[in-house]
């Protein structure tokens, strides 16, 4: 193993609300073996066995956060020690917020945090978070606050920040979001997806979302929404290459339904893997109403 270049290996803890789960997916975007909420206790076991399969990830990434049995996170310590024993070197990623932020951001998300099932107010649940992750942030290499950055700015910073960049020089973001809580500030394009025949009437679709298979059948049968992705295809792959420059390091083209649970979301993930398709390769999605 000695020349053998071990794997990247980050681990991403973290406040609630902080922004982890983009930055895990821009980890996944970048190619890594990602895992959320591993149980700390796993963690030289989970990284020992993917080093020793026969085609080992090169690049790891794991989150560990709150939701961690509390005694098992003041022990994380001992299990990134025994991790740097095989050979690895974690580096350890804490993302954190001001108080004010995660608290609108809860309140806009209504995603309720992991600490309030032991009913605490949500003032008292990111007070005792902050306590509980102690170990976990002074241990960290890189602290990174998310107090003033929007997905696009928080992905650009983990790359950054980490040297991971892969010669990218514009990331796209498409997202989608419901029309009754309005239209996402920082849109540079937004297609309206209204007029599109609506799978919340069929009762069995209802619960599911774009991202579900059943839905994305139902849309692929849909002639008009097939007709729109055209559209939409033909617009973007014209105009974004135009976009590239120096000074604009990420676009974001949104997608608004009525309730932004099936057609802005099939509509995102649809054009955004169109987009890997043509050959960018800073490419996410983000569902604001059930991400």
């Amino acid at each position: 193993m000695s020349d053998v270049t071990p794997p990247l290996f980050y681990v991403v803890s973290g406040l609630s609300g902080s922004g982890k789960s983009v930055a895990l997916r821009t980890f996944e975007d970048l190619d890594f073996y990602c895992v959320d909420n591993l149980p700390a206790g796993m963690l030289p076991d989970f990284v020992a066995t993917l080093t020793r399969a026969d085609e080992p990830p090169r690049r790891l990434a794991v989150g560990i956060d709150v939701r961690n049995r509390h005694t098992d996170l003041s022990k994380v310590p001992g299990w990134l020690a025994d991790v740097g024993a095989m050979g690895l070197d974690p580096r350890l990623v804490f993302f954190e917020t001001g108080n004010e932020v995660l608290l609108r951001r809860f309140a806009d998300t209504r995603r309720r945090h992991p600490l309030s099932r032991v009913g605490l107010s949500l003032a008292d649940a990111i007070a005792l978070e902050r306590t509980l992750l102690r170990p976990l942030r002074s241990l960290a290499d890189t602290v990174i606050d998310t107090s003033d950055l929007n997905v696009h700015q928080l992905r650009r910073r983990v790359i950054t920040e980490l040297d991971l960049a892969q010669d990218q020089s514009v990331s796209l973001l498409f997202e989608s979001f419901a029309y009754r809580r309005g239209v996402p500030a920082d849109a540079d394009f937004v297609f309206d997806a209204r007029m599109l025949p609506n799978p919340h009437w069929d009762p069995r679709l209802r619960p599911l979302s774009g991202r579900d298979a059943d839905v994305r059948t139902w849309f692929e049968g849909q002639e008009d929404v097939g007709e729109f992705i055209a559209h939409v295809a033909q617009f973007l792959d014209h105009w974004l290459p135009r976009l590239r420059s120096d000074t604009r390091s990420y676009v974001t083209v949104a997608f608004g339904c009525s309730g932004g649970r099936h057609r802005s979301v099939y509509l995102a993930e649809t054009l955004a893997r169109h987009a890997r398709e043509q050959g960018w390769r800073d490419v996410a999605t983000w569902h604001r109403e059930l991400d």
